[in-house]
């Protein structure tokens, strides 16, 4: 099993948690995490790809082991973890990178792609959307409510998404055989977003998702004229992100990999582990021009 380092630094006077494994040489893959969770939704894959690749797995400040700044002394937008992100690669000198982005994931890594399209070796894609095509009505008709017209009422459709029992439908929802998925998963995420003033976080980062549909056009420019390589592996049965998103990659990738994975929702590397983790590996493997020869 490859050693997995738990690191900290700080970035714009933050303390940033980071997970680190593999060979420092070789190539770097940074995995970007998702809501309610952190850079613990990897601690599994780590292992099943630091053989041949330096991975980086960070905490968003307000999540996991990173500082969770008071909503009223840091701005909670997909912004500004976007900067935090930034600011970390740099640190560790990390000019060139591929990314794996999931759920928040996503509107973090379009970003760092649009600021820096030169950096991006590959990009994978884990039910972490980047087409109207890709949202659930149902599931993203409180949160548009919401960020349209923050107060009591909206917001309290949204509180009940911080609840143990939401967090454990985003995890079981659509999954053919929920006994594969650990409990400790949602009840650890839960127990981390109930510490104090987390809530006001969170609140604020779904009001601010409202500022990512906007950034798709740009977002699907940079693909037609980079032509960067992608796979998007997806839970067929998500019912956040549905599967319309993952297709919709072939409208600007013309060499898009698209990958349904039956009886698989929201958090795929839970029930699908090494689904997942052969397909980057192949993927990863061919379009950075590894040699087959290699682990």
């Amino acid at each position: 099993m490859a050693e997995v380092r738990h690191r900290y630094t700080s970035v714009r006077g933050h303390r940033v948690f980071y997970r680190e494994a593999g060979p420092a040489d070789a190539p770097a893959v940074v995995l970007l995490h998702g809501y309610p969770t952190s850079s613990r939704m990897f601690r599994h894959l780590i292992p099943a790809l630091a053989d041949r690749f330096h991975v980086i797995a960070p905490d968003h400040l307000g999540f996991g082991q990173s500082a969770t700044p008071p909503a009223d002394e840091f701005a909670y937008t997909f912004d500004a973890l976007t900067e935090v992100t930034e600011g970390l690669l740099a640190t560790l000198g990390l000019e060139r990178y591929a990314l794996y982005v999931q759920d928040y994931g996503a509107p973090i890594g379009w970003r760092l792609a649009l600021r820096h399209p030169h950096a991006v070796t590959a990009l994978v894609t884990q039910n972490g959307n980047a087409y109207d095509e890709g949202f659930v009505p149902d599931f993203w008709a409180p949160i548009w409510a919401y960020a349209q017209s923050p107060d009591p009422s909206t917001e309290a459709a949204l509180r009940e998404a911080l609840s143990e029992e939401a967090m454990r439908w985003q995890y079981l929802h659509g999954v053919a055989e929920p006994e594969l998925i650990d409990p400790d998963t949602w009840a650890t995420d839960h127990r981390e977003i109930s510490r104090p003033g987390l809530d006001r976080i969170q609140l604020d980062l779904f009001r601010d998702y409202a500022t990512n549909p906007p950034l798709y056009p740009q977002l699907h420019e940079y693909f037609r004229a980079t032509q960067v390589p992608l796979l998007a592996i997806w839970g067929a049965e998500d019912r956040i992100f549905g599967p319309d998103g993952a297709r919709a990659f072939a409208k600007d990738l013309k060499d898009a990999r698209i990958q349904l994975v039956p009886g698989g929702g929201h958090f795929l590397l839970e029930s699908h582990l090494d689904t997942v983790a052969d397909a980057m590996r192949t993927f990863l493997g061919q379009v950075l021009d590894l040699d087959p020869r290699s682990p």
